[in-house]
């Protein structure tokens, strides 16, 4: 009598880790350069530096010149689960402490009078989560990520003195690497399953930038959804061959959601700027998730169900001499329901302080830094998909620090 083959059991979860990787809004990161972190994200109607190419490609219209910035943005996360409630346990897990540093560079260049060009490197989505790889949810995962690395050649317009369009395209490479234990139905080692997938894509993004008044700018920026057809492999040690477990070539197809800003900026003071914006995220367009394992051509789907969300961001910045002291606030909602809520992205609705700093060094140098703290709700997974509740806790400290040149 033929051995039954057993593999059918991980597939779900091994979709639930991949979809939950890619489209939770844990792993969406808009921390892409130091002045707009400092002021909570709130940088879409001013838009007056080279990570315009992300907020705002209209804003590159009024940069005149020549110019460089980039850096990098510290983010150091920590998360504790307790449960699972469904075995009677309360008892601590915490996420093995990491620090992940996405980088964010541009360069822009003048070509006529309202015309500049620019591009632009950084990573809008990315990070991961790892736990002890003896933890009670094992099964679930033990270590993921996650990196995208977009490249944006850009294209800012000045239609008056007033007005000012901007166009780009997004080249988008991404690559996620992820372990787990699987369950087996006898007393040996479970075998680790190892996934790693890469991709390669395309979107775009567009703005308009209006200055009603010396005093008062509005803008509004869109950046497309992009598509990712993922291949990759999966691998299984020990691979226990009585198991018939489906190593090899894997396959999926996921969308990165598309995102748009609108905002309003008002100079109070000659030395004073402020501004609110709203950010939308169309993570909507995940109801399920799809996974092709080519060894028996089996395929998993895994309903995800997220909502679309927002993010509201107010900042603002005093300038003194050479100095610019700025400060902010986020609030960021989670587009996971309670359900849908797994320990390789424990999100949750979050508040983000911000401060930073941003100083002269010469006519042509300058340095911004930045800080955030960014503290999750109390989340309390109940009924879950995977059958793993218990409540999570999670904060953030994120620093960020980037350099300018002009020509």
């Amino acid at each position: 009598m033929s051995r039954p083959k057993i593999h059918f059991l991980p597939l779900p979860l091994l979709t639930m880790l991949l979809s939950s990787l890619l489209i939770g809004g844990g792993f969406q990161l808009n921390e892409h350069g130091a002045r707009a972190m400092a002021q909570g994200g709130a940088f879409v109607a001013r838009a007056n530096d080279p990570s315009a190419i992300y907020f705002n490609p209209a804003g590159l219209a009024f940069i005149g010149g020549a110019h460089l910035y980039g850096g990098v943005t510290l983010i150091a996360p920590q998360v504790s689960f307790f449960g699972p409630s469904q075995l009677n346990v309360n008892t601590e897990s915490k996420m093995i402490s990491q620090t992940f540093t996405p980088i964010n560079v541009y360069g822009t260049y003048q070509i006529v009078d309202g015309l500049t060009f620019g591009i632009g490197v950084n990573n809008p989505f990315g990070l991961g989560t790892e736990w002890n790889s003896d933890w009670i949810g094992k099964y679930i995962t033990t270590k993921v990520d996650l990196s995208t690395f977009f490249v944006t050649p850009t294209v800012g317009y000045r239609i008056s003195d007033n007005l000012s369009v901007g166009v780009g395209v997004n080249y988008v490479t991404g690559k996620v690497t992820l372990d787990r234990d699987v369950a087996i139905p006898f007393n040996s080692p479970p075998p680790v399953v190892s996934l790693s997938l890469k991709a390669t894509s395309y979107g775009f993004n567009v703005g308009v930038l209006y200055k009603l008044s010396p005093v008062l700018s509005v803008g509004a920026s869109y950046r497309s959804q992009v598509k990712l057809d993922a291949t990759g492999t999966a691998t299984f040690s020990p691979n226990y061959t009585q198991l018939s477990l489906p190593g090899g070539d894997i396959t999926s197809s996921l969308t990165l959601p598309a995102t748009g800003f609108v905002g309003v900026s008002y100079r109070a003071m000659d030395n004073l700027e402020l501004e609110a914006d709203y950010q939308y995220v169309g993570w909507s367009c995940f109801k399920e998730l799809s996974v092709t394992f080519k060894a028996d051509n089996s395929v998993s789907t895994d309903p995800e169900n997220y909502q679309d969300t927002y993010i509201i961001r107010v900042g603002g910045q005093y300038t003194i001499g050479s100095i610019q002291l700025r400060a902010g606030y986020l609030y960021d909602h989670t587009p996971i329901q309670t359900a849908y809520l797994y320990p390789m992205l424990p999100d949750a609705n979050r508040n983000g302080i911000n401060l930073g700093v941003g100083y002269e060094l010469t006519d042509n140098l300058s340095v911004d830094i930045s800080y955030m703290f960014l503290k999750f709700d109390q989340r309390v997974a109940s009924n879950t998909v995977d059958a793993f509740d218990g409540t999570y806790n999670a904060s953030a400290n994120l620093v960020g620090v980037d350099l300018g040149y002009s020509f």
